[in-house]
Parts: C-alpha cells; sequence; structure tokens
C-alpha cells in the first residue's frame, strides 16, 4: 500500500503535534499567604432636622 504524498507531511505533523502537548499545572503554595492591608476609613454622617422638630425638641412644655 502506498500513501499519497500529501498524507506522509500530515502523518509526521500529527505525530510531532501529539509529542507536544503542553500541560498546566496549577497548585495550591506550601505556605499560607499573607496579605496586609492598612485601611483608614473615616464617615461622616449629616443629619438635617426641619425647623419644625428643631422647634418641638427645644419645647420645654413637651419635655
Amino acid at each position: 500500500m502506498k500513501l499519497p504524498v500529501v498524507f506522509v507531511p500530515l502523518l509526521i505533523f500529527i505525530s510531532l503535534q501529539s509529542g507536544c502537548s503542553p500541560t498546566v499545572k496549577i497548585e495550591p503554595p506550601d505556605k499560607p499567604i499573607v496579605i496586609n492591608l492598612n485601611v483608614k476609613i473615616e464617615h461622616e454622617i449629616k443629619i438635617k432636622v426641619d425647623k419644625e422638630l428643631d422647634n418641638l425638641i427645644e419645647n420645654e412644655q413637651l419635655f
């Protein structure tokens, strides 16, 4: 059985490709991962009080 000339390079290419299959391996590290964060959180709370509510609070008869 004689192979056509076109198939010989194709067979060589396929055999080379099967030998060169890259692999990617993912493994967890042996040591724990340490992350140091310096975070500064500032809050500013603004409360608006209606004038009527202000007057109610200042009213001595109610409290």
